[in-house]
């Protein structure tokens, strides 16, 4: 048997921007399929938002994505929650985190610059007593990610 796991995001409206942008990070095919497609009539507010969202890149990075139904928020930080760091310590009300881990800084250092256009940078990307390199930053979209180099 053979499972897999995948981040589910849901975003207020910017489903299909977000998939675009972390296509353009990580590679990978964008599928999407908007409410319209699955019989929300045209010209309803919300047929063109994402009800079905995902990308699948070859280095096995797959994000799926879905805008919440009424919702259409651009200021996505707003209503994700917020991240910082105060005397060495993580501080959130958010529920999750993003974690992406590469096999060396040189490959970390890519997916950083591209993730952190547009970011909050949390705690920048340097070296840590576990890692040749950690990061923290939120993206353009609201989703929080942790970025390391595997020990």
């Amino acid at each position: 048997m053979t499972i897999t796991t995948s981040t589910h995001l849901n975003f207020r409206g910017t489903a299909r921007q977000a998939l675009e942008f972390y296509a353009s990070v990580f590679g990978g095919d964008v599928t999407v399929a908007t409410y319209g497609d699955f019989g929300m009539p045209a010209g309803v507010p919300g047929a063109d938002k994402v009800v079905f969202g995902q990308i699948v890149s070859a280095t096995g990075i797959r994000l799926m994505a879905y805008d919440i139904p009424g919702q259409d928020e651009s200021d996505a930080a707003a209503t994700a929650g917020s991240t910082r760091r105060e005397n060495g310590t993580t501080i959130t009300d958010r529920s999750f985190f993003q974690s992406l881990q590469a096999g060396s800084l040189d490959e970390l250092a890519g997916y950083w610059t591209a993730l952190a256009e547009g970011a909050e940078v949390i705690e920048s990307l340097a070296a840590s007593a576990w890692s040749a390199g950690f990061g923290m930053l939120t993206d353009r979209f609201g989703v929080t990610w942790v970025l390391d180099v595997a020990a």
